[in-house]
């Protein structure tokens, strides 16, 4: 497969499984009582209904043309109303990890496809599409478990907290410069995610990326 054709794939692979992320925020969160995602109609496999400009299009496009070792990337997020969950800091958490577990159950799936299916009857081309269908994920499901707002991870570590002056100001700093932290990890830390994807794909995958 021809370069161009390899970077339209990626996008595809990129828009439907950040468009199954934020499916799957919403349907936690319906699940916990909350149907605003339903009533904003964003529980549809329609991706004009996910995709963000900035996050879906201009950076993905950004990490290619600065040959970037990965795509990375992200829909408009799926709205939810604290107020119908009966415990808004434990549900939160959960309506977040939703989304980075259902990048890992679709890379999970996939791996299971690479490892059943007899190498034999797999072109290397079929077996190249579907790897890098499993490393996008695994690569979207730890990019979004980063401790930093606005992604998951944060959530999540909020939901541990402790309720105390410490806990308030540690999560005070994170709300403030999160998205400058942001561009520092992408800038400088870039290279963990990428070693933790690896060694995450391995894992579930049975051998090496690429």
């Amino acid at each position: 497969m021809n370069e161009p054709a390899l970077i339209a794939f990626q996008f595809i692979v990129l828009i439907f499984s950040v468009m199954i992320h934020e499916i799957s925020h919403g349907v936690m969160a319906e699940r916990l009582g909350d149907p605003t995602a339903r009533d904003a109609g964003r529980l549809t496999l329609n991706p004009l209904k996910h995709i963000d400009p900035f996050g879906s299009i201009f950076l993905p496009l950004l990490l290619v043309v600065a040959h970037s070792p990965f795509v990375i990337g992200w829909a408009k997020p799926v709205p939810y109303d604290p107020r119908y969950l009966k415990n808004p800091k434990s549900g939160a958490a959960k309506i977040a990890a939703a989304g980075p577990l259902s990048n890992f159950l679709i890379a999970i799936i996939f791996s299971v496809l690479l490892r059943v299916l007899p190498s034999p009857a797999l072109s290397e081309q079929f077996q190249l599409l579907v790897s890098i269908i499993i490393f996008m994920n695994v690569l979207l499901a730890i990019f979004n478990l980063i401790p930093i707002p606005p992604l998951d991870g944060s959530k999540v570590l909020y939901a541990f907290m402790p309720e105390t002056q410490t806990g308030y100001a540690i999560m005070s700093f994170l709300e403030r410069y999160g998205f400058v932290l942001l561009v520092a990890f992408l800038l400088w830390g870039s290279s963990i995610l990428w070693y933790l994807t690896n060694i995450v794909y391995v894992l579930i995958a049975g051998g090496s990326f690429g």
